[in-house]
């Protein structure tokens, strides 16, 4: 995929990202004019959820409810763009939201990520002023881009209030530093953020999926258990069933640690979080404040909204994911399913497993184990700083409490529990 030209509206001043050693997503704090950002502004070191909600949406998560799982909620719905977007990875929700805040004047600028001129897979972390130019920016991108770099040329362009389209990582850090970074106003729209993997490595991946790896256009991982390709050779959209993905033919380092110990699957700082795993075959939409709400309501009519749906029971699903991670962890192969098996459990999952919001709840519970168990066995000193207490109550359930040096209490979380008492 060749530059077609510059696109106007959208600049890009930071040459792209890569995976770093280490807990490091490149997210571009360290690009910046202070050495010392990183330390405080690092989700991998010692996150604090409770003070940053209740900086940005007024009160921390609430212990009952949809929250624990997925963070402060304003309000939740499934929703879709009518009519959707061209080229869109779903309907093109996301990149709506940030061109109307444009179109409006909510914003001067956006910060995002297109894809790079020589590869459309790989992430390119721009500025982007003119709200046509955002349409260059949907689809998936997989690899790393220091987004948060952007953070200093668009300030010195003049902008004064911008939005961000960001995954958790990124996010995080952002949040941290928010108040020393002399925007007027910030807007947040968040995506919850999958496993990624650098570029190269996707595009491995890619190759274990079809013969002809450089024609796949787009690759969703859907709510149906399947996997949907399409191509820009004329071929028809392939789908393929989870349980029929090569994944144990990748290399044990396929994804990162950061992504194996993330502590935010749900973007839960963000105004607004647009992703799909809630939607049941159409977008999910979690508005976390007042400002979020606003950027969806700016949209009218040209989003559907409906309530979220649920069904299914996630447990089977959740323990078996935890005792292969177990396996994985201390250095064994994975179970691999027979061959005979495969085909009925895959025609199974989408009928009878969890779907809606049991599917997210069941991701959410899922990452939140794949963190304990990857750091006991990486960074076991990490542990008491780097695992909030929300991913504590999330595996608490499945058996996994965290020893009595494992867990840490923040101030805020401290001040709380008194109160209470």
């Amino acid at each position: 995929m060749k530059d077609a030209g510059p696109i106007p509206g959208l600049t890009s001043p930071t040459p792209g990202g890569a995976a770093r050693p280490g807990l490091c997503t490149d997210c571009g704090v360290s690009r910046m004019g202070d050495g010392k950002a990183c330390g405080r502004a690092c989700q991998f070191i010692a996150p604090d959820y409770p003070a940053l909600e209740r900086a940005v949406h007024g009160r921390a998560a609430g212990g009952a409810g949809e929250e624990p799982f997925f963070g402060v909620i304003h309000a939740m719905h499934r929703a879709r763009l009518d009519p959707p977007a061209a080229g869109a990875q779903w309907t093109g929700l996301t990149t709506a939201l940030a061109a109307r805040l444009l179109e409006t004047g909510a914003v001067d600028a956006v910060l995002t990520v297109a894809p790079d001129p020589d590869d459309r897979w790989a992430p390119r972390a721009v500025i982007v002023t003119d709200p046509s130019a955002l349409a260059a920016c949907r689809g998936m991108r997989m690899g790393y881009a220091p987004l948060l770099a952007m953070l200093e040329p668009a300030r010195d362009a003049g902008h004064r209030r911008i939005a961000v389209i960001g995954i958790p990582c990124q996010v995080y850090a952002l949040r941290a530093l928010e108040s020393e970074l002399g925007f007027d106003a910030i807007t947040v729209i968040g995506t919850p953020c999958s496993d990624n993997t650098t570029t190269a490595r996707f595009h491995e991946f890619l190759a274990l999926l079809d013969d002809r790896p450089d024609t796949i256009s787009y690759l969703e991982f859907r709510h149906d258990y399947r996997v949907e390709l399409r191509f820009d050779d004329g071929r028809a959209p392939r789908l393929i069933p989870f349980l029929k993905l090569p994944i144990s033919d990748l290399p044990a380092d396929f994804f990162p640690l950061t992504c194996k110990t993330c502590v935010d699957y749900t973007n839960r700082l963000a105004d607004i979080t647009v992703g799909y795993m809630g939607g049941d075959g159409q977008q999910w939409v979690i508005a976390r404040n007042a400002r979020g709400a606003d950027a969806l309501a700016a949209l009218g009519s040209d989003v559907v909204l409906s309530n979220p749906t649920t069904r299914g029971s996630r447990a089977g699903a959740v323990k078996g994911f935890i005792a292969n991670t177990e396996r994985a962890a201390g250095g064994m192969p994975l179970r691999r399913m027979p061959g005979w098996l495969r085909p009925i459990v895959a025609w199974l999952q989408p009928r009878i497993g969890p779907r809606g919001l049991e599917f997210a709840r069941a991701r959410v519970e899922m990452k939140a184990a794949e963190t304990v168990l990857h750091l006991r066995r990486t960074h076991p000193a990490r542990i008491k700083n780097m695992v909030p207490a929300h991913v504590w109550r999330l595996v608490a359930p499945y058996g996994l409490a965290p020893s009595a040096d494992e867990l840490r209490e923040t101030p805020v979380e401290r001040a709380g529990t008194e109160a209470e008492g």
